[in-house]
């Protein structure tokens, strides 16, 4: 049977140490993105690091996303 997702992601957390490292950056820049969307009013510079904080995360999922993938296809196999 399939480990269920939270406990494959737990998994890589402990055994894959890309994965750490791509979760860690996708964390650190969550923890940015949400300091920058506390504000009222964000400068155009700040503007411009949001975006390019919200494009870098979706890179790191997507990277993420195919560790994943290539693990549950190591499984299957």
């Amino acid at each position: 049977m399939e480990k269920g997702l939270e406990e494959l992601k737990a998994h890589l957390m402990e055994t894959d140490e890309e994965y750490r490292r791509l979760a860690a950056e996708h964390a650190q820049h969550k923890r940015r993105v949400e300091d920058l969307e506390s504000h009222s009013y964000l400068s155009e510079e700040e503007k411009l690091e949001e975006v390019k904080l919200k494009k870098l995360k979706l890179r790191l999922k997507d990277q993420m996303a195919e560790i994943l993938n290539r693990y549950r296809a190591q499984a299957v196999a």
